[in-house]
């Protein structure tokens, strides 16, 4: 059981870690779309602004805080090479900002992780092993891997420097314009920790996170005030199958996290579909969660000022086509 710093406490996390996070990954990370959507707009009753990581390099939030990890790294253990586990996004995104710096990295990836995954994490240049993530522990190979061969892990959401980096998202949502009401795609805790940390600096900013109605440790462990795991989730976002939240990500979350929501995998593909028909954008199935729960009323945004994070698109097209297909 972890025991979070209580509020008020001295979390060692703040928007000023995110302000170097960002000033690490100027002119390297892409500063995001921010669309918008009349039709949305009045089927909410809101003004919403959507935050395309989508478009981010490596296709998902991940790329900030990966490369801010490698990059905060001291010179010899860039020498000796990364290591990490990831159903994919952070894997593809250790990878990537491994190869920038000249570093070997090692990937852990479930077998089952979607194939443009597992081969965008080896085609920017790192070893990539593959395990069950029903029947193996992907954070004991991870560390048996760092210890045998002298590698430093980064971890995918439990690292103040991959939440520092994560939180650069909401940093560039905020300096465009006043937000009264954050959505955020919540799997290990990673994105909304940061873009938690930022909005709380904003003044009374509520923040919810939303997860797939499979995969509520977060939810559970918010509402309890003590991490809780569940088993691995069984749902269409594979980002989102984590069994708990860290204990760094949990005490931020207690701290500046206001909710968190709930939403179905049906609701997901029609948020799905609503991104590809009216914003002409393809998200994956983790990447449309924040959006699903705005367009499903998970959340009461009448008459506020909304920002949603779409937090990544890496999803096959025959598996975008057999999950928005009529009936699909």
């Amino acid at each position: 059981m972890v025991d979070p710093e209580p509020a008020g406490s001295s979390i060692p996390f703040s928007v000023d870690d995110i302000a170097r996070a960002a000033q690490r990954l100027a002119g390297v990370a892409h500063v995001t779309p921010e669309l918008t959507s009349r039709t949305l707009d009045e089927r909410c009753g809101a003004q919403v602004r959507l935050k395309a990581e989508c478009f981010q390099r490596t296709g998902s939030f991940k790329f900030r805080g990966a490369y801010n990890a490698v990059a905060s790294l001291e010179p010899d253990q860039r020498r000796q090479g990364v290591v990490t586990y990831s159903s994919g996004n952070h894997g593809q995104a250790v990878s990537l900002a491994a190869s920038l710096h000249g570093v070997p990295a090692v990937v852990v990836m479930p077998e089952d992780a979607p194939a443009i995954k597992q081969a965008a994490t080896a085609g920017y240049g790192a070893e990539v092993i593959l395990y069950d993530r029903y029947s193996q522990s992907r954070e004991a190979i991870g560390e048996r891997l760092a210890a045998e061969r002298g590698l430093t892990l980064i971890p995918p959401y439990n690292d103040w420097s991959v939440m520092a980096g994560q939180g650069t998202v909401a940093l560039e949502l905020f300096s465009n314009a006043p937000v009264d009401l954050l959505l955020v795609c919540v799997g290990g805790g990673g994105l909304i920790s940061g873009s938690a940390t930022v909005a709380k600096s904003h003044g009374d900013v509520r923040v919810v996170g939303v997860e797939p109605e499979a995969g509520d440790d977060v939810k559970q462990s918010l509402e309890r005030g003590e991490l809780v795991s569940i088993d691995p989730p069984r749902t269409i976002a594979d980002g989102q199958q984590t069994t708990s939240p860290g204990d760094k990500t949990l005490a931020v979350i207690l701290d500046r996290v206001d909710e968190i929501v709930l939403v179905s995998d049906a609701e997901i593909v029609a948020a799905m579909r609503f991104a590809f028909e009216r914003l002409n954008v393809v998200l994956e199935p983790s990447g449309a969660s924040a959006l699903a729960a705005l367009l499903s009323g998970r959340v009461d945004v009448a008459g506020l000022r909304v920002g949603v994070t779409l937090s990544g698109g890496n999803v096959d097209l025959d598996r975008f086509r057999e999950l928005t297909a009529p009936g699909g």
